[in-house]
């Protein structure tokens, strides 16, 4: 096919309506808008367009004196349709204005399937870019464990809590409680297809909090939260066991089948780090424990002593 555009003056006049119905491998010259095309009578008839019905003799068409065949419509994407009608398929233009203007065309000539096809991507944008992961932000405790029993992956909840200024924090806690959201963020892209992940951002008084739960109850825990004693005063820390956490994430695939992990499976990983199921998730002590050992260190003490619980 070969395309070229004639100005109005180069327009011969002398137009007359003929029929046009040849073999398919017959070419003809197309005038579409003043954009010129050449293309076979097969590619014109292959679908049930209006170009069937124009070149398989069903209907008149107006030709010059030269013989082009005269169609009063824009060429700006008469190249497209003609595309389409040989493929079958056609890549179409990211702009939506462009695929308004090949709807309309696709429309006057009734390409069914070319409609179609940009109808879904018009759809598409219309919709906006679609979430690669979706994370369930829990906002009760009852609503959290309705998520528990009815998940048939295992779960691991992040629970973030930066509006509790209940201690001061070190310097560090901020960047530490940035790493903690970015490896949630990384293991849920890289896991959600065999781990359920779900955020809480208003539960215990903990400041950042992994949970892992296998068959609906809770296997393990790992507290980013430490205490350091200063010699006036005790300063809450946030830490990132990075290793730790990528562990237990791990660990949750034993419980993918509902039958029940393979206990020796569990106590040998137990066992390899060194914490025992029912351990990790009793580590956690009370602030009221955290008073007691304030108070037996002495406000005049200038030992520092540190807890982390895991």
């Amino acid at each position: 096919m070969s395309e070229k555009t004639v100005t109005g003056h180069e327009i011969p006049s002398c137009d007359q309506k003929t029929v046009i119905k040849g073999n398919p491998s017959q070419y003809v010259k197309l005038n579409v808008g003043g954009s010129l095309f050449y293309t076979t009578i097969g590619t014109l008839i292959k679908n049930d367009t209006m170009l069937r019905a124009m070149f398989s003799g069903r209907m008149e068409v107006l030709t010059d004196s030269e013989g082009w065949i005269l169609i009063d419509r824009s060429g700006k994407h008469f190249n497209t349709i003609l595309n389409f009608l040989r493929d079958e398929i056609v890549p179409l233009p990211e702009s939506q204005t462009e695929l308004m203007e090949i709807l309309t065309e696709a429309k006057y000539y009734c390409i069914s399937d070319l409609i179609g096809a940009i109808e879904v991507a018009l759809k598409k944008k219309d919709k906006g870019p679609e979430a690669t992961c979706r994370i369930p932000l829990i906002t009760s405790q009852t609503e959290e464990q309705l998520f528990l029993s009815s998940s048939a992956k295992p779960v691991v909840k992040f629970l973030i809590n930066r509006h509790n200024n209940k201690y001061s924090y070190t310097a560090t806690s901020d960047d530490n409680l940035l790493k903690n959201i970015e490896l949630f963020d990384k293991l849920c892209l890289r896991f959600r297809d065999r781990i359920n992940f779900i955020k809480d951002v208003i539960g215990s008084n903990e400041i950042c909090l992994w949970s892992f739960y296998g068959h609906g109850k809770k296997v393990a825990e790992v507290c980013c939260t430490s205490i350091v004693y200063a010699t006036d005063r005790k300063h809450t820390k946030v830490e990132f066991p990075e290793a730790r956490i990528f562990e237990e994430t791990l660990n949750m695939f034993l419980f993918e089948n509902r039958t029940g992990p393979d206990v020796d499976l569990l106590q040998a990983t137990a066992s390899r780090t060194g914490v025992t199921m029912s351990s990790s998730t009793a580590a956690c002590v009370s602030d009221e424990e955290d008073d007691r050992r304030a108070g037996s260190t002495g406000a005049g003490s200038t030992g520092q002593s540190s807890r982390f619980r895991i």
